[in-house]
Parts: structure tokens; C-alpha cells; sequence
């Protein structure tokens, strides 16, 4: 089966894939609830022939889905979990299907499903060439809340991979080569004594004056901290009644850094400050790790591979009525943002077509570090992971945001997806078929950028996902 042979295939079956996409995109599930997208996805590859392996790092809904033997050992990364309140009808009006309902607001609709088909079809290869190898797919969760691939590496799903690809919607075709930043997500829980606050407020004890405390503390500590850094948080529990005062109060946060190192300081840092925050009020802190993710590890070897197979997977195109829903989409936008989308894909010596076609050159460096995070950055620090991103919304719609979900369940997205398919399908091939000389190196890349360095859970072993089904 050549690859010429295998985009035909990705060609024949791409209605399967688009119908299986849109199920999930209609049926959206928030982190750790995705029963239906993770039992639709391994019952379609069980039924293809794939072995299943289910509740990989005691989460329900994350599995395995394994075919043939042998090395090289390759992993294809999926994802399935939606976003809470990005509900919307694929329409350029802000109409929620379900008011304050959850919506596939950053595509994982479409970045699971072309895993799916990308093995599926890598299958058929392995059956007519007789090939030796071992493909999978990884059906991961909760990549919303950065943790559904910790808890599965900490299980030790990732570590017999020779090499791991992925690829997540965006509105441009690119190689993803810029790190993602590290992050820890962490819960602050303050105990102190309730009082009525009007009549003896001397005898209480104010647990939420200890969560104000930290978070003036923490706004302090900005200025004090490597450039790179994020501190976000949110009050989870601040009282129940403005005359009680309250024994009890919570605060969630955030803490990203250019790398795991850092933010392990930030976190000790802000530990200290909590415990500050509750020796000034006479109460007590508890702290609990909810996730904890690594920056990304660029692999250019498998990226460039990605890209190159576009020569083999033929350009993508869209048709009149996907250019009028993405031209609707945009006279949604700031216009500001969309400028500057427009601007930054001039600088690429590219034009500013609202659905780019064509793969552009990345000028970011691995040692550019963006502001978000992903637990796809700590399968890269196990093993060589190439990741790319392609058209999926049109210029300057951001992800988690309504036009996003909008488009990933349009045909623009969908048309997008299987781009990626086939980019992930013929890469795969190669690193079959090639004789080893791909992986080689993108193993000498991964060996100089880790410098040997084991990968060690950020989450502590006494952490569990949480299990919500």
C-alpha cells in the first residue's frame, strides 16, 4: 500500500470520519465526563480490529487502541473534551444550542476523530504490506484542564513509544513550533472559626480574609518572578452570607512558566505566601495539586516530517460557501484582532486569505514560549512528539471562543480534520517505512534537547483524576 494508495483510502472513507466528528461535536462533554466521545471512538476502532485498552491512569475515559507488533512502537495523541459555555449552532450569530452549555470551542471534535482515521488507515498498511510496527491511538481527556495525559503518563502509557504525532485545529497550516508554557494548578483551602459578623465579629476567625490575603500577596509576587510567568486565579469558595464570617474559603490557581523548574518555584513561592495569608488571620491551609503540566519539547524532525507530506497529501481547498461562512465569522471579530492576524501572516510571506490553503513557514523558535499550556507537553518529554496545526476556522478566530465552536463543526473544520488525517497518516508511513533513518533523528534531537534528563510526574502520586461518570 503506497502512500498514494493510503490517501486514497483517507479519500474513500472521509464520510465515516466527518459523520463520527460531528456526533462528537454535537454530543459535547466537558473534562472527565467524555463517556460518549471515549466509548464511540474505541468501540470504531475495536470494531476495525484494534486492541482496547480502557481507564489507562485510573481514568474511565481514557483508553488505549493498539494494532500490530513489533517495533518501531508509534502513538497517534487524541483528544475529545469540550468547553464549559461555548455552546453555539454553526452560524455566524452568537445562537448556543444550549444556553450555557458546553461547546467544542477548541476543536477536540475534530483533533481525536483524525487520530482515529490516521491509524485506521495506517492498519490497512500494516495488513497488505505486512509490516512491523505497533500504531496506536491514545484517547486522552480532561486536556481542558491540563491533566488527562499527566495522569496517563504517570502510568507509564507513553514510555515504550518511539515517537508520538498529534496536530490540533487552528487557522493556519504550521508546524506548531513554539513551546507551550509549564503549568501547575493548584487549590488553596483556608479553615478558620464563623462568627455573626455583626454581633461578635472579634470571635471569628475569617478564612476568606486569609484567601484575600494570598491573592494580595501573589499580585505582589508579579514583579518578582522570571520573565515568562503567569499567576491566574479564581475564588472557588468565598462565604455563604455577608454576616457570617466565613470558616471556610478556597482559591484556585494557575502558575505557568517557561519550564517545570520554574514553575515548581513559583508554586513553593506562592505556598509560602498561602501560609503567610493564614498566619495573619490565626487560620489553617491545606493546598491540593490538581494538575501539573511541562512545557512542550519541540521535536523539528517530526514536524518538518508532518509538513512534508503535503506533497503527498495534496492541497487543501475550500469551496464558495466555506469562504462566505468564514467571511461572516470575521465581521464578528475585534478588529484589531483580525488585523493583526492579517499583519502576522504577511510577515510569513504569506497572504492574508481568511482560509490559508497553503502550509506557511513557522518563524517562531522552539525557544519562543506562548501563554497557554497542554498536557501534550509532558508526552514530549518521554518521547519525540511532532505536532502540527491546519485550517479548521477561518483567520483570526481564536480558539475557546463561539466562532471557534461555529466553525469546528462546520464543513470548514471538517475539511480541515481530514487534512490532518492524511498528514498524520503519511508521516506515520514513513517512519515505518523508512528504515528507521526519520526516527533516528528525532531521537538525536529528543536525546540533545532532554540532555538525558528522566521525566518525572508533576503531579504527586497521591493525586487522583477525578472520576465524574
Amino acid at each position: 500500500m503506497s502512500k498514494k494508495q493510503l490517501v486514497n483510502w483517507l479519500e474513500t472513507n472521509r464520510t465515516t470520519y466527518e459523520e463520527l466528528a460531528l456526533r462528537i461535536w454535537n454530543r459535547p462533554e466537558v473534562a472527565y465526563t467524555e463517556a460518549f466521545a471515549s466509548k464511540l471512538q474505541s468501540e470504531t476502532l475495536e470494531a476495525a480490529g484494534f486492541r482496547i485498552t480502557s481507564g489507562i491512569g485510573g481514568v474511565p475515559t481514557a483508553f488505549v487502541a493498539e494494532y500490530g507488533s513489533g517495533g518501531p512502537v508509534l502513538g497517534i495523541l487524541g483528544e475529545y473534551d469540550a468547553l464549559p459555555g461555548l455552546s453555539q449552532k454553526v452560524s455566524a450569530v452568537r445562537e448556543p444550542i444550549t444556553p450555557g452549555g458546553p461547546g467544542h470551542g477548541c476543536g477536540h471534535n475534530l483533533l481525536g476523530t483524525a487520530g482515529v482515521e490516521a491509524v485506521t488507515a495506517l492498519k490497512q498498511s500494516l495488513d497488505e504490506e505486512g509490516l512491523s510496527g505497533t500504531i496506536r491511538y491514545y484517547g486522552c481527556p480532561a486536556e481542558e484542564v491540563l491533566s488527562g495525559k499527566t495522569f496517563m503518563a504517570r502510568a507509564g502509557a507513553f514510555d515504550d513509544l518511539d515517537a508520538a504525532l498529534t496536530w490540533h485545529p487552528g487557522n493556519s497550516n504550521a508546524a506548531w513550533s513554539i513551546r507551550t508554557s509549564a503549568l501547575t494548578s493548584v487549590e488553596f483551602f483556608f479553615k478558620g472559626r464563623a462568627a455573626h459578623a455583626g454581633v461578635v465579629p472579634h470571635l471569628g476567625r475569617s478564612a476568606l480574609d486569609a484567601v484575600e490575603l494570598t491573592n494580595v500577596g501573589a499580585n505582589y509576587l508579579r514583579e518578582h518572578v522570571p520573565d515568562g510567568s503567569r499567576i491566574h486565579y479564581t475564588i472557588t469558595n468565598g462565604g455563604e452570607a455577608p454576616n457570617i464570617v466565613p470558616d471556610e474559603a478556597s482559591v484556585w490557581y494557575y502558575l505557568r512558566g517557561v519550564n517545570r523548574k520554574h514553575v515548581d518555584e513559583l508554586l513553593e513561592r506562592l505556598i509560602k505566601i498561602a501560609q503567610g495569608g493564614a498566619l495573619m488571620t490565626e487560620t489553617s491551609v491545606t493546598w491540593e495539586i490538581k494538575a501539573g503540566a511541562y512545557d512542550l519539547n519541540i521535536n523539528e524532525s517530526l514536524n518538518q516530517l508532518l509538513v512534508k507530506q503535503q506533497d503527498d497529501a495534496g492541497e487543501l481547498s475550500f469551496s464558495a460557501e466555506d469562504q462566505e461562512l468564514a467571511t461572516a465569522l470575521a465581521t464578528t471579530l475585534d478588529p484589531d484582532l483580525l488585523q493583526a492576524a492579517k499583519k502576522r501572516h504577511q510577515e510569513w510571506g504569506k497572504t492574508d486569505e481568511l482560509l490559508p490553503t497553503g502550509f506557511y513557514e513557522n518563524r517562531s523558535t522552539s525557544q519562543t514560549t506562548g501563554g497557554g499550556s497542554s498536557d501534550v507537553g509532558d508526552v514530549s518529554w518521554i518521547t519525540p512528539v511532532g505536532q502540527i496545526t491546519t485550517t479548521c476556522a477561518p483567520l483570526g478566530v481564536q480558539v475557546h471562543t463561539w466562532q471557534a465552536t461555529a466553525a469546528f463543526g462546520s464543513p470548514i473544520g471538517l475539511k480541515g480534520m481530514h487534512h490532518a488525517a492524511k498528514l498524520l497518516a503519511l508521516a506515520a508511513y514513513e517512519l515505518l517505512t523508512d528504515g528507521g533513518e526519520a526516527l533516528n533523528k528525532a531521537r538525536t534531537e529528543f536525546l540533545n534537547s532532554t540532555q538525558g534528563k528522566p521525566y518525572i510526574p508533576a503531579i504527586p502520586q497521591d493525586v487522583h483524576a477525578p472520576v465524574l461518570i
